[in-house]
Parts: C-alpha cells; structure tokens; sequence
C-alpha cells in the first residue's frame, strides 16, 4: 500500500504522520531487496544452470523494488516541499497566543469562583482537600506547557527574525561594496574626462570649452544626487530595520510582563493549597524567563550597535564625498583661470591623481 502524495493543505501531524509512513515502506523495501538478492544468490548455488526464460523472470523483480523505491524517494521530496507551507503556519501561531491568554484568564477566573464556592461550602467532604489540591496542579501544569509552547514560539520567531536581518546586512554589505566600486570607477572617469577636457581647450575656442565645463559640473552634480538618493534609501532601510527590532523588544517585555503577572495570580489562587510547590516552580520560570531576557537585550544591543556604526560610516562617506566634489570644483576654476599656463595644467593633474589615490586610502 503506497502512501498518499503530501499537499499543501495537509496539517503538519498529517504531514509528519505520512513522513513516517514512507521511511516504513523504504525500509520494508530495502529489507525486500536484500531477501531478493539473497535468494538469487541461494538459487544460483544450487542450480547453476537456469534457462534464459527464468532469468529474465528474475530480473523483473528488482526492477519492480527498484521503481517502488524511486516512487518513495519522490514522495519524500513532495513532501519536504509540503514542510515548507507547514512552517509559513507556525508563523501565524503567534498571532494566536493573544487569544490564548485571554482563555488563560477566563479558565484562571473560573477556578478562582470554584474556589469561592468550594470554601463557602457548610460541609466539608473527606476527599475535597485532595480534589483541590488535584485541580490546582492540574491546573499549574496545563499553564506551565502552554507557557512553555508560547516562549518556543517567541524564540523561533525572533530566530527567524535574525536570520532575515543577517541576510539583510549581507545584501547590505554588498551594495556597500558595489557603490564604493563605482565610486572609484566614476572618479577615475572624471579624472580622466577632466584630463582631456584640459587638452581640448587648447584646441578650442573658448564657448566650445565652456560648454564642456558646464556638461562636467552637471555630470557632477547628476552623481552627487544619484549617490544622495542611495544613501537616502539606505538611509530607510536602515531605519525600517530598527523599527523592525523596536517591535520585537516591544513584543518580549510585553511577554515577560504578562508572564509575570499571570505567575503572580497563580501564586495568590493557590495560598494555603501547595504553596511551596508553587513558589518552587514560579521561581524556576522567572529564572528562566530572566535569563532569556537578558539574552534577548544583549542581542539587540549588539544589533543596534551595528545599526549606528552603519550610520556613521555612511555619514562619513557622504562628508568625503562633499569634499572630494569641492576639491574637484575649486580644481576646475584653478585650471580656468591658468589656462595658458602648462606648468599649471601639470601641478592640477598631480593633485588631481593625488586627491583620488587618498580617496582611496581613506576607504
């Protein structure tokens, strides 16, 4: 009996349920192969000498094994693909956990009114201290799994969080790399066009060379704003990233917070019925939940730093690239106004090279 294909709609036990069911039958296969091979081997010892029509007889059946097996193989990568859908619904399980919280309080409220009644009561029956004491840790032990289930859930999301920022800040980085190559690439350009340009207008009269003048110094200014739009888009990037972590923060002290007081309703329900387990147990959550939390802010305090160092390379980037604008402008009047003079010319290229070799370095 084959198992059926996995789909999309599938829950994720269905989906887990159906795994198991094929690594099953790949054993049972494996294990059916091995008893054909063996057999073939037993049968070839004792009649060495078959007729041509019994092997091709025999060969048939490892052939069948074999494309069981590959249909199995088949299955189990649907259903790899089918996991994919099923974590994308482990997502919206958060989104749940308000709800949840609130059944908590309703189902703590009830308790608390059965206990009102219970202590109201004029008789007192033999076992209704031990069906107390029965209900509250019941009670304490379906409120210690769901919280445990909903602090998993939490670190799964900010795990996946994390890994999005990583792949974020790789992306990040690599444009980083890209733009500071076009930088150079462009500077080099320019030297180079400005270079010529100092040629030509020896040749040329002097509207031609003005017009070329003005055609650098709107290349130039159409890069500066060009470059100004990136470091602004970036800019929000950024921006949307510590807004993104702010929520997350948001989101764990509000957790801790309904954690804490739910811990501490359950401690005043239960005075006088196991109040040392209670103490015990409460004291080992807000342990545990302290030293997550502190995990938690050290994380985002060193992404926050990351952040800030971004911005302040990028604050610096734009400062050199103001300044390398400026030099290159009050260059181009020097080169103006000493038009005849070739000494001059000569001294513009070297600080020109100069200028662009410590742009460089100062990468």
């Amino acid at each position: 009996m084959m198992t059926s294909k996995p789909s999309n709609k599938q829950t994720k036990a269905q989906i887990l349920e159906a795994y198991d069911q094929l690594l099953a039958e790949r054993k049972a296969l494996e294990t059916e192969l091995k008893q054909l091979q063996k057999t073939k081997k037993d049968k070839a010892a004792v009649t060495p000498e078959t007729t041509s029509s019994e092997a091709i007889k025999g060969m048939k059946q490892p052939q069948v094994v074999q494309d069981k097996m590959i249909d199995t193989i088949n299955s189990l990568l649907q259903l790899q693909a089918g996991f994919g859908s099923s974590i994308s619904e482990l997502s919206e399980k958060l989104t749940a956990e308000a709800a949840k919280l609130e059944e908590l309080r309703h189902s703590v409220n009830q308790e608390i009114q059965q206990l009102q009644e219970l202590h109201d009561l004029e008789e007192i029956q033999e076992d209704t201290l031990d069906n107390l004491i029965q209900d509250y840790e019941d009670n304490s032990k379906a409120f210690e799994e769901e919280s445990n289930q909903r602090q998993e859930v939490l670190r799964q999301d900010i795990q996946r969080a994390k890994k999005v920022w990583e792949k974020e800040q790789e992306e990040h980085q690599r444009l980083i790399k890209a733009r500071n190559d076009e930088q150079s690439k462009t500077r080099q350009r320019d030297a180079q066009e400005y270079e010529y340009d100092l040629v030509l207008r020896r040749s040329l009269n002097n509207d031609q060379y003005q017009h070329n003048q003005q055609r650098l110094y709107r290349e130039l200014e159409e890069a500066k704003q060009e470059q100004e739009k990136q470091w602004h888009e970036r800019e929000q990037v950024i921006a949307q990233q510590e807004k993104e972590f702010a929520e997350m923060k948001a989101k764990v002290e509000a957790f801790e917070k309904e954690k804490e007081a739910a811990i501490n309703k359950a401690k005043e329900e239960g005075k006088g019925i196991a109040n040392y387990q209670v103490k015990v147990k409460a004291d080992l959550q807000s342990k545990e939940i302290e030293g997550n939390k502190q995990f938690y802010e050290l994380r985002i305090q060193a992404l926050e730093q990351t952040i800030q160092n971004q911005e302040v390379r990028i604050q610096t980037l734009s400062q050199q690239l103001d300044i390398a604008l400026k030099q290159v402008q009050d260059l181009a009047v020097k080169a103006i106004e000493g038009a005849s003079n070739f000494n001059s010319y000569q001294a513009l290229k070297e600080i020109t090279l100069e200028q662009a070799k410590s742009q460089v370095k100062g990468k």
